[in-house]
């Protein structure tokens, strides 16, 4: 059994008219970063009887913050016709919504075999996880010599949580390496394009200075997903790497975000 219980809004973070990040206090059950958990608002309707009936508008979300925070942290994108991220956005401090008892998922390092090198590519509010996971860090971390986080937008100031990944790129002390990539807009500070082309043409490995392959990688694909699609069949296709599923090992870990 997995109830909904009530969650109190502490802060709507607006970082622009799209993308907004809700911190909220609720007694939920502990999680592993990595994880999602789903939040819900309730609908009131007319019934043919003319009776207000109620039913719950909800959606999955990641956690952005480790599960030793309090403050649980969810980065949302905002739909301009979505009907729960619309209210999610408008929400004031003070405010209660529904959020689950207990968190979803096999997102998480507990399910990624040791390796020497982790990938972490993210589109968009699909980097919420892995903030979740480096900031918690612990012993799963050191399965891996090497982590490599990709994290794809279209736009520069998309960049939201850049902060707090240079933040963990300094924690980790050479273990941690960090690429940014902007698709609709030229930038200096990160490649241009998307993801499975720049593995195609090779461009984001020669920039980073590694190689994915099947014998000593691992990836993580999160987010939109015709990129987590198209990457893995890249990665199918040209490195010989298999789905990881939990009745069988493989090279590759997928979640989509819508």
């Amino acid at each position: 059994m997995n109830p909904w219980i009530n969650a109190n809004i502490l802060e709507v973070r607006k970082w622009n008219e799209n993308l907004f990040s809700l911190i909220l206090k609720a007694p939920i059950a502990p999680f592993q970063p990595g994880q999602f958990t789903k939040l819900a608002v309730n609908e009131k309707k007319i019934s043919s009887e003319k009776k207000n009936t109620q039913k719950k508008i909800q959606r999955a979300y990641s956690f952005v913050n480790a599960p030793s925070n309090k403050n649980l942290e969810i980065y949302i994108v905002r739909i301009i016709h979505g009907k729960l991220s619309n209210i999610l956005y408008n929400l004031k401090c003070g405010d209660n919504i529904f959020i689950k008892k207990n968190a979803f998922g096999f997102f998480i390092l507990d399910e990624i075999p040791s390796c020497e090198t982790l990938w972490m590519f993210a589109t968009g509010t699909g980097i919420g996880p892995y903030c979740s996971i480096l900031q918690e860090g612990g012993k799963n971390i050191n399965k891996f010599k090497n982590i490599i986080l990709i994290h794809a937008v279209r736009y520069e100031n998309e960049l939201i949580y850049l902060p707090l990944i240079k933040k963990l790129y300094k924690k980790y002390s050479g273990k941690l390496k960090i690429q940014t990539i902007v698709s609709r807009e030229k930038s200096i500070n990160s490649l241009n394009g998307r993801i499975p082309f720049l593995l195609k043409n090779q461009v984001l490995e020669k920039k980073i200075g590694f190689k994915i392959n099947c014998y000593n990688s691992h990836v993580m694909l999160c987010g939109n997903p015709n990129m987590v699609k198209d990457t893995y069949l890249f990665l199918k296709k040209y490195r010989y790497m298999e789905r990881h599923l939990r009745r069988k090992s493989g090279h590759i870990t997928m979640e989509n975000y819508w």
